[in-house]
This record gives structure tokens, C-alpha cells and sequence, in this order.
């Protein structure tokens, strides 16, 4: 009897035409870039030459006082940037989204647009108008405390040490809040209405039935948004450097990794730039993230995943 071959399954060109595009393109703008960061933070110029030296630079970084106190003092106000965030941010996103998927608020489409719009705002303009608002000689901010009786409480945030980083911290919250929100909205409305029905009908209502059935089915949408709330905050750069400067004063209490970063690379004012080493910080930028996001896909993800229906 003879055999019956099954006939091959012909290859999907298709596929191919349609990812070369999007494959090229991030080749070209994040691979590329990123191996010419980490070749770049190898070498150092010596006599208007580029000389490999290894890992030196990173030594550098680490062990010369002048460029260490810097950095760690940088790595430790994005970890405080990236904590308010998580503390702050998220929780109210969670919050907010709770509300606005109520079948009885009214307007929740205005409050949901009027919300997110200020997450498309340009990082200069809410800079600078937070800037003005809270300045204490032309900001509106003393006057409307004025108003209110809490004119005393008022003190120039921005303007002092202790005050400054987590200031633009909240500040960053006010503008971002609206993401989290849409995203655990679009995770709320997605829960099957079986699910609700039957834990209505155990009697399971309000906010009894939010902590018990819904916040459980969307730990991995809240998942996901801590990840990138991690890797946005250790990129964070735009709105430390239209509010404070490439300084990130008062005295670099809002310096980050972006900003020392900036400093580095291109130089500023008196200091000199150095590409070896700000490639060496970009690298450490990009390895801090890389720890982070494994770490979330190999412990993290792993866990949340009982938790989808």
C-alpha cells in the first residue's frame, strides 16, 4: 500500500512583506543605536583618537568620586521619581477608573476627556506653566492659597532642595494619571458580565465586589502599567530639563539619569562633553531597565497570570 504524503504547507510570504517594514524601520532607529551606545562606552579618546579601554569607563563611573557621587545621586532621584509614581500615580489611575466604570455616574466621558487631556501636552509647555503657576513672585499659586486661608503653608517647592524632586514628581502625576485610568478602564469594561452577574447573585456588591472579583481579574493590566511605569520613569528626561535645566537644580536635588546624562554627552555651559562617558550612563540607563523589565517578565508575570480568567 503505498504512502500518502501530506503536502507541505507553503511559505506565508505575506507575513514577511508586512513585518520587513516595521522590522527595518526599528532596526535602523532602536537596534543600531543601541549597539553603537554599548561599542561607544568601550572606548575612550586619547589624543583625538578613539582607543579601546574595556570596561574603564564604567570603572570611572563607579569608583572616580567626581563622576560617582553624581551618578548615584542621580540613580537615587529617578528610583524616588519612579516610587512617587507608583505610590501616587497608580493608585489613583486605579481609583479614577473604578469610578468612571460605574454604569451610574453621569458625564463619565467628560470626566474621563478632561482627565487624559493633559497627557498630551507637551512636556515644555506643563513645564513652564507649572513653572509660573508656582513661582512665588508672578504664580497664581500664593494668591489662590490666599484665598483659601493656606496662604502661609505656601513655600517656593521648586526652589528648594528637600521640596523640588518630589514637586515635579506630582507634577508628573497630574500630567500621566490619565493612562493608567484609560488602561484599567479598558480592563474593567472587559470583564465578562457573567462574572458580575454571578457575584451578584452571591451577594457580593459595591466595593465588596471590586476588591473581591474585579481588582483580582485586572492585577495584570496593573502589571503591565507598573512595567511601564518603570521604564518611562528611568527614561524620564523632558520635563526635569524644561522646568529646572540641564543643572536640575537647586544644587541637582532633581537631577536624574537623563539630565546627567544630557550634561555628559553634550556638555554644558563650562563642562565639556564626553560621549564615551555619557554612553557609559546611557548603557547603565539601558541595563537598569533591562534588569527590571526581566525581572517583572520572569517573577512578576509569571504570578499574575492565575489571576486571568
Amino acid at each position: 500500500m503505498a504512502e500518502t504524503s501530506t503536502p507541505s504547507r507553503p511559505f506565508r510570504w505575506h507575513i514577511v512583506v508586512f513585518l520587513a517594514p516595521a522590522v527595518l524601520v526599528y532596526t535602523l532607529v532602536m537596534i543600531l543605536p543601541l549597539f553603537g551606545t554599548l561599542q561607544l562606552s568601550l572606548f575612550r579618546t586619547v589624543e583625538n583618537a578613539q582607543s579601546f579601554v574595556g570596561l574603564d569607563n564604567f570603572r570611572t563611573l563607579f569608583g572616580d568620586p567626581r563622576w560617582a557621587a553624581t551618578f548615584w545621586n542621580a540613580l537615587w532621584n529617578n528610583t524616588w521619581f519612579f516610587i512617587i509614581h507608583m505610590l501616587v500615580q497608580n493608585p489613583i489611575g486605579v481609583v479614577l477608573a473604578a469610578l468612571l466604570s460605574s454604569p451610574r455616574l453621569r458625564f463619565s466621558a467628560f470626566y474621563r476627556t478632561a482627565i487624559f487631556i493633559p497627557t498630551i501636552l507637551s512636556f515644555v509647555i506643563v513645564g513652564f506653566a507649572w513653572k509660573l503657576i508656582l513661582s512665588p513672585l508672578w504664580g497664581v499659586a500664593p494668591n489662590l492659597m490666599d484665598l483659601v486661608g493656606l496662604k502661609s503653608l505656601f513655600t517656593p517647592w521648586l526652589g528648594k532642595e528637600e521640596y523640588a524632586l518630589t514637586t515635579l514628581g506630582l507634577i508628573s502625576v497630574w500630567q500621566f494619571v490619565g493612562i493608567p485610568m484609560m488602561l484599567i478602564y479598558a480592563a474593567l469594561l472587559s470583564i465578562p458580565d457573567e462574572v458580575i452577574e454571578a457575584a451578584e447573585m452571591d451577594g457580593i456588591t459595591g466595593m465588596s465586589q471590586f476588591w473581591k472579583i474585579k481588582l483580582p481579574l485586572i492585577l495584570p493590566s496593573i502589571g503591565i502599567i507598573s512595567i511601564l511605569t518603570f521604564v518611562g520613569n528611568f527614561n524620564a528626561f523632558d520635563l526635569i530639563y524644561s522646568a529646572q535645566g540641564a543643572l536640575a537644580g537647586p544644587n541637582y536635588a532633581t537631577d536624574i539619569l537623563g539630565t546627567f546624562l544630557y550634561r555628559t554627552f553634550f556638555g554644558f555651559q563650562l563642562q565639556v562633553g564626553d560621549r564615551n562617558m555619557g554612553a557609559a550612563i546611557a548603557s547603565m540607563m539601558f541595563f537598569i531597565i533591562l534588569a527590571g523589565v526581566c525581572l517583572y517578565l520572569f517573577t512578576i508575570q509569571t504570578r499574575l497570570r492565575r489571576y486571568q480568567y
